[in-house]
């Protein structure tokens, strides 16, 4: 009985976003990414996973119809809702004008300048939003870079880069997008979410996954871009040993193999095989 409520409800949400972008004349853009949410149950899940109070500023990527921006608008101190496509964001500023404390912008989230934000509050920002496909590697990257202005990441993304985000040493889905989430923060995946929670619906499974920075980074900030360079180098010939991989990186020299066993890592190792850890020990063993 249970199950066949939500399933009408389901229904019936659907066909309420559905009849609401018919009313503006608006079709969903495939080159934006643009799929709605229209799972409630999913929708109450992921705020409950990005643990909100009062007090907090939610930075929201990917507003849509503000589905989620009214409910995150109950919940937290001030909401900035983002959206590039300007037709959603004329609606959601008619449904928010009762709502003091929601500020919608429209523009790319890439062009944030998430600094300025956060000065401007006066603390830092937690970022919820289910980001767009086609953008959500390079976004992932700019939130790491910008830590320093963000208390949490709470996300719905393809399952892939989820995987890939969590993904432990040894296997494919180990790789930079790996190392640099792991390198500052504790990332996990709460759950997957079907396509059929969405319209029109994706080709691929969505995940929810929530990241938190480290108390202890690996890797302080002032050696973070030589790091980065190191990891590049090593991931840039994946097929490669690690020394033959620097080498072709331009980061070798003939004291290199000597310095990693040092450093107690075997030359002739594939990258995808060390740890975090590892990486940052082979990184400071090469700048010395």
């Amino acid at each position: 009985m249970e199950f066949g409520i939500w399933i009408l409800e389901l229904m019936v949400l659907m066909v309420s976003i559905r009849t609401e972008l018919a009313e503006h004349g608006i079709v969903p853009k495939k080159g934006l990414g643009q799929h709605f949410l229209t799972d409630r149950n999913i929708l109450n899940k992921v705020i409950e996973t990005a643990g909100l109070d009062k007090g907090d500023i939610v930075l929201e990527v990917g507003s849509g119809l503000g589905m989620m921006t009214l409910v995150l608008a109950g919940q937290a101190k001030r909401v900035i809702a983002v959206e590039i496509d300007p037709r959603l964001t004329e609606i959601l500023k008619e449904k928010t004008t009762d709502r003091p404390n929601v500020e919608v912008l429209q523009k790319d989230i890439l062009e944030v300048d998430f600094h300025r934000l956060c000065e401007r509050e006066g603390q830092r920002l937690k970022v919820v939003g289910n980001l767009p496909y086609r953008i959500s590697t390079p976004l992932l990257f700019r939130f790491i870079d910008s830590k320093e202005t963000l208390s949490s990441l709470t996300l719905m993304l393809q399952r892939e880069v989820a995987v890939r985000m969590t993904a432990a040493p040894g296997g494919k889905d180990y790789g930079l997008l790996s190392v640099f989430t792991q390198v500052v923060s504790d990332p996990s995946i709460c759950f997957f979410v079907k396509p059929s929670a969405f319209f029109p619906p994706p080709r691929v499974d969505s995940a929810v996954i929530r990241a938190v920075w480290k108390n202890k980074p690996v890797v302080s900030d002032q050696d973070m871009g030589w790091f980065k360079r190191v990891v590049k180098g090593c991931f840039g010939y994946r097929r490669k040993t690690l020394i033959n991989g620097l080498k072709h990186s331009g980061l070798s020299s003939p004291e290199t193999a000597e310095r990693m066993g040092r450093a107690g890592i075997d030359p002739q190792r594939r990258p995808e095989t060390l740890t975090i850890e590892e990486f940052a020990r082979l990184a400071a063993a090469l700048k010395r």
